[in-house]
Order: structure tokens, then C-alpha cells, then sequence
């Protein structure tokens, strides 16, 4: 399943022109609004702090082993004390990165369908910047827009989830995955007939690689489903943290998870 390093913005210092924060704080906003979508959907990521900068940011990537780099950022054309009359979403990416094109291309695809000026939405190649240039995966920057403007600021404001979840579109499909609408998570144990262990699987199908053999017992969270396939979370004990990790495989005749508000049914694959 797909890792990636999630940066936001961490330029507090970038205020927007309606005074209602700052670009780190409105990027984090859709930072926290993606994390549902991605357990959701399977895409495990790492996420930078706003007490980082870009560099520690992408020193932190590198350290790791990530498939990509999201970058989180609002432009700004004037010194923010005034109206900025320049409007758009610029997809960065580096021009020798076919997937970073590749991704690029997908993000503007997307986001042209929830900007209110779709023809200002397009991907730009570029080699300065460093959140482009130096991380070692595929990357793409993304200005969503520009905050020295006010009708670009409030639309960033007002459509916080709506923007979360276009990128994370974007991302299931760069990836290859369907697109998961995040439920509200519920707990489940795993119970298997003969006390079997449960295939987990990295996608959809029961061809699908197997990433674990889940205990019957095992204790779950339930972030989302994709017609009869569930994405879902296991408690590792060595990392004691939920991590989301593959979809479980339902039928309708082996029930082998339940919670107090329904029972629902995976396959215990053979």
C-alpha cells in the first residue's frame, strides 16, 4: 500500500487577506480534513509539524521510504498588506519527474472541477523550488489558490473538506486505488469459524496481495467501505497504533466481525 509525506504549509507568517489566519494554519486545516480520507482509503503517510520548515520537512522525507511528496501551500502576490489581484491553483512539479507530471496532471484535472475559475487551474514545471527539487520520490507543490486575494481566501476557508477531498482523489488515483468515502470509524473484533486467521489484502480483490494474516480475536477499526470490500485499521501491538493497512474481504454467509451497532461479514480467505 502507498506511503506518503504529507507537508503543509509552515509559513505562519503569510497572513490571509481576510484576517481570519494564516496560510500554515488554513493548509493544516486541509492537512487534518485529508487524514480520514487516507486511512479511508489505505494510504498511509507521515505528516510534518507546523514547528518544522520546508527543509527539516524534506530532511524528514528522505529519511524515510515514501512512494510521494505532497506539498500544502496558498501563493501570495503582494507583501499581504494589501489586495492581491492575481487569482489560481498552480500544481508544481519537476520537469524531469514523469510521475511527478503525471501527478500534477491528475491534481489539476480534479481540482479544475471545485475551483471557481477552472481555466486558471494548471501544472507548471519547475527546478527552485525545494520541495519540488530535493525530495528523493516523486513530488508535487500545490498552490490552492492565492491568500492576498479575497475571493481566493475565502474560497479556501469555505471549502475546506470539499478541497481535502479532491486531493485525496487525486492521490487514489494516481495510486491506482477506488475512491473510499471515509465513514465514521467503528471497532470490530475479528471472529472466524474453526478460529482461523482473516486475509488481509492491499486491495479489493481476492487476488490481491495479502498483507497479513489477522488472529481470530484481532481487534479492528473500521474507517470506510468500497462496495463489498472494507478498508480497515489493525492494532499492531509492537506499534501499539492503528495503522490502516488493507481491505477485508466480506460475504454473506461467515460472519466474522461484529460491533454493538451491526454485524457485518468478511470472507475468511483459504
Amino acid at each position: 500500500m502507498p506511503r506518503i509525506f504529507l507537508s503543509p504549509s509552515t509559513q505562519e507568517y503569510n497572513p490571509y487577506i481576510t484576517g481570519n489566519g494564516s496560510e500554515e494554519y488554513f493548509m493544516n486545516q486541509i492537512a487534518d480534513a485529508m487524514e480520514p480520507y487516507l486511512l479511508a482509503n489505505t494510504i498511509r503517510f507521515t505528516r510534518n509539524t507546523p514547528d518544522m520548515t520546508a527543509a527539516s520537512s524534506i530532511r524528514l522525507a528522505n529519511s524515510g521510504s515514501y512512494d510521494f511528496y505532497l506539498a500544502l501551500h496558498s501563493n501570495g502576490s503582494t507583501d499581504g498588506t494589501k489586495e492581491g489581484a492575481v487569482r489560481g491553483v498552480i500544481a508544481f512539479y519537476y520537469p524531469t519527474s514523469a510521475n511527478g507530471r503525471r501527478a500534477a496532471d491528475i491534481f489539476v484535472k480534479n481540482l479544475k472541477d471545485i475551483y471557481p475559475l477552472p481555466d486558471k487551474v494548471y501544472a507548471r514545471a519547475t527546478t527552485t523550488l525545494g520541495e519540488v527539487r530535493q525530495p528523493y520520490m516523486p513530488s508535487v507543490l500545490l498552490e490552492l489558490g492565492y491568500h492576498d486575494n479575497t475571493a481566493d481566501a475565502r474560497w479556501i476557508e469555505g471549502n475546506i473538506q470539499a478541497i481535502a477531498a479532491n486531493l485525496v482523489l487525486s492521490l487514489t488515483e494516481y495510486f491506482g486505488l477506488p475512491f473510499v468515502t471515509p465513514i465514521t470509524p467503528w471497532q470490530g473484533t475479528v471472529q472466524t469459524p474453526g478460529g482461523g486467521p482473516l486475509n488481509l489484502r492491499a486491495a479489493p480483490g481476492a487476488r490481491a496481495e495479502v498483507v497479513t494474516l489477522l488472529p481470530n480475536g484481532a481487534k479492528l477499526t473500521v474507517y470506510g467501505r468500497y462496495q463489498e470490500w472494507y478498508t480497515v485499521g489493525y492494532l499492531r501491538v509492537a506499534w501499539a497504533t492503528l495503522t490502516p493497512i488493507s481491505f477485508s474481504d466480506p460475504t454473506d454467509t461467515v460472519p466474522c466481525l461484529k460491533n454493538d451497532k451491526r454485524k457485518v461479514y468478511f470472507a475468511l480467505d483459504s
